[in-house]
């Protein structure tokens, strides 16, 4: 068991509070820590105390989650807003530069927020202040559009996000909350492996009491641009467009046993990602930074401290 990391209150200029564990010297190099659904900071309570010596290791429960605000709209979670908290977070904390670091919907934010803070970045504002990035089973935006008009598999593998959007599942939410709705949406998956221990099951059944919580992390899902087609609707590949690519070093960890996010997720990474390092993980589900703690580690060593 890893017990409980201190958390302070953070106001940010996007008119959210946020919880915050902010671990480490603060005159250290600093990595911002993006947890994904259903989760919070605690998706790193492996890597927070490995890297807390050496780094200064910042890890938000993200707006919607746990005691940190809860917005009820689904506007209030489009890709911008959730992208401008962690340069808000950054500021409020007195952080010029940082690696950011994330998992699942962690990671696809993290996508954005290199991608607009890399040096020449999509956002004049926070060019240059995002030095590297780690991402942690959390497809790229290009790939994963793609993927979800063109590729059965990937396809199938998130109409779940099809039920978490559906105002039929509303109800569900209400009466039964997140453990209600994955049990529906993923009644005829078991995903492979990621067992929690029970402590952690029963801190994530406590948060999920909160039926805020519960409607606003669902709308991390709702607020997405991302078209997630019906298995029946027909397969195209999208009409060729230039995508910016992300020119800062990258780590990308990828579990290959993810029922959610197949591998074919890394086709085409390099030529997006031209300073992307790929460590891929076997016999491991999504959770990977808890599920294969110490591979995540040694990847992430070998890229921030030996690389």
């Amino acid at each position: 068991m890893i017990g409980d990391f201190e958390q302070q209150r953070v106001r940010l200029s996007t008119g959210v509070e946020l919880d915050v564990v902010d671990v480490g010297p603060r005159d250290a190099p600093a990595l911002v820590f993006l947890h994904g659904f259903p989760e919070s900071h605690r998706t790193w309570r492996f890597q927070l105390p490995h890297f807390a010596n050496r780094f200064r290791c910042i890890a938000p429960d993200q707006r919607g989650y746990r005691g940190s605000s809860k917005p009820q709209d689904a506007e209030s979670y489009t890709p911008d807003k959730l992208i401008a908290d962690v340069f808000a977070l950054a500021d409020a904390l007195d952080v010029g530069t940082f690696t950011i670091v994330g998992h699942d919907w962690g990671g696809a934010i993290a996508w954005g927020v290199a991608l607009g803070g890399q040096p020449g970045g999509l956002h004049p504002g926070w060019a240059g202040r995002v030095t590297r990035a780690v991402i942690a089973n959390a497809p790229h935006p290009a790939i994963f559009q793609r993927l979800l008009l063109a590729n059965p598999e990937q396809r199938a593998a998130s109409q779940y996000i099809r039920t978490f959007r559906d105002p039929a599942s509303d109800a569900i939410i209400e009466e039964h909350g997140i453990a209600g709705i994955l049990a529906h949406a993923f009644a005829d998956r078991v995903p492979s492996g990621g067992i929690q221990p029970p402590d952690e099951i029963a801190r994530l059944l406590k948060d999920w009491e909160d039926r805020d919580a519960c409607r606003a992390m669902i709308n991390w899902y709702r607020g997405s641009p991302m078209a997630v087609p019906a298995m029946d609707e027909p397969y195209v590949e999208p009409p060729a467009a230039p995508f910016p690519k992300l020119t800062i070093p990258t780590l990308v960890v990828w579990a290959l046993d993810d029922v959610a996010l197949p591998a074919c997720n890394l086709d085409g990474m390099e030529e997006l990602v031209p300073d992307v390092s790929i460590v891929k993980v076997p016999g491991c589900g999504h959770f990977v930074p808890w599920e294969a703690p110490d591979a995540v580690n040694a990847a992430m060593d070998d890229f921030l401290v030996n690389g």
